[in-house]
């Protein structure tokens, strides 16, 4: 008995080895992950926000180089303050401080998709079933997002 508890003993130990030695592995990708933040449309009803779901988390098994798909509500809203255009005239290089309109949106929801890299991302872009997927996004969000990418390092 005691020699099959020293066995089961060194193979925990080993997985548990195992585990952590993939996820140093997997800290050094160099990934992309694109994300934005959008308004709500208010009239958005449940049926909306389910189809929303479900068209998002089927993207990875739709589109190649697209991996994995976060969405959901932000844990704080987003304040995005937008110059009109004449007040983004004003802003040029060595400008850091100008006075004149600006709109503010309350970003409330966002999206983040891992990707393999910029070439992923064009794919993405261009692909049919993102075009599917932004007909169902539109009926979610006010028209506009706050994007960014990030280039893993």
């Amino acid at each position: 008995m005691r020699k099959n508890l020293g066995w089961i003993a060194r193979a925990i130990t080993l997985a548990a080895v195992l585990m952590v030695c993939a996820g140093l592995l997997s800290a050094g990708e160099k990934k992309l992950m694109h994300c934005f933040v959008f308004t709500p449309i208010a009239g958005a009803t449940d049926a909306d926000w389910a189809a929303f779901a479900k068209a998002t988390d089927e993207l990875p098994s739709k589109i190649p180089g697209l991996h994995r798909v976060w969405h959901g509500k932000l844990l704080r809203n987003l304040a995005v303050f937008m110059p009109d255009s004449e007040t983004r005239k004003k802003f040029t290089e060595g400008v850091d401080t100008v006075q004149g309109g600006v709109m503010r949106r309350i970003r409330e929801y966002g999206v983040c998709m891992e990707m393999d890299d910029e070439k992923a991302l064009k794919v993405y872009a261009d692909h049919p079933a993102h075009r599917e997927w932004e007909a169902v996004y539109g009926k979610v969000r006010q028209p506009g997002t706050t994007t960014f990418d990030i280039i893993g390092r």
